[in-house]
């Protein structure tokens, strides 16, 4: 059975996140959905990552196996075909029996956008902040969650994992012009993580939460010691990343 490789990209405004969830419309089943209408048989679709409610991506990869004959860019033109427009694919591929997406990345690169100017036009790509931020302070406390940490004090309570560990490679804050972008890579990421972050180093950056607290939030393990979760619209899973032993093999 040929294992294929989708790269996707969608806008998360309209679905309840990438998972398949019974409160509402979500990515994973969107796709299965339309794959199992041009494959004609049923469809175990495995996402690289499971963003939240409002969480947009550009780098979302998902595999899945497949009885049928059609070839890749046959299947990404009918995908495309008839996919809704607030996802596409980029790109389709045959890939390795064993290629799993979520298991076989080695880092996950997220991209959290603020504005310090109200906008009409892109509004819900990005959260508009009047606070004057100290980028110089929030980039200091960003540099300390480099490395491998527990990150519990930035998970949601209500998730459930085997454990909190997280080993980050990328953690820095970017201002051009009137856009400051929160980029971070990782291994791994917990539920809600990344907006729990953007949103306690806002605190720190507004003077609201002293930079000298922010190890000690982090050793915690306390998410009621961290601040408020950024809104979703802000954040985009923009790349996901495997080994050179997990590269494609098409046909």
């Amino acid at each position: 059975m040929p294992n294929i490789k989708l790269l996707l990209e969608y806008d998360g405004s309209n679905f309840v996140g990438w998972q398949t969830q019974p409160n509402g419309r979500s990515v994973q089943e969107e796709m299965t959905k339309v794959l199992t209408q041009v494959l004609q048989e049923p469809i175990n679709l495995i996402g690289a990552g499971r963003t939240d409610a409002g969480v947009h991506a550009r780098g979302q990869v998902a595999n899945f196996r497949t009885e049928a004959t059609l070839r890749p860019d046959e299947l990404f033109e009918a995908l495309n075909g008839l996919l809704p427009p607030d996802v596409t694919v980029r790109k389709a591929e045959e890939v390795e029996a064993s290629f799993h997406s979520r298991y076989d990345a080695d880092y996950r690169v997220y991209r959290y956008f603020i504005s310090r100017e109200r906008h009409a036009v892109g509004r819900f790509y990005q959260w508009h902040l009047r606070y004057a931020l100290d980028l110089g302070v929030m980039n200091s406390v960003a540099g300390q969650l480099v490395g491998e940490h527990d990150f519990e004090a930035f998970c949601k309570a209500a998730a459930t994992t085997r454990h909190y560990l997280c080993t980050i490679m990328t953690s820095c804050w970017k201002e051009h012009d009137a856009t400051i972008v929160y980029e971070v890579k990782a291994n791994r990421f917990l539920h809600g993580m990344v907006r729990a972050l953007v949103g306690t180093m806002i605190d720190v950056g507004r003077g609201y939460t002293p930079a000298e607290e922010f190890a000690g939030i982090l050793e915690s393990r306390d998410r009621s010691r961290s601040g408020m979760a950024a809104p979703p619209h802000g954040l985009f899973l923009e790349e996901v990343h495997y080994p050179a032993g997990a590269q494609e093999h098409g046909r």
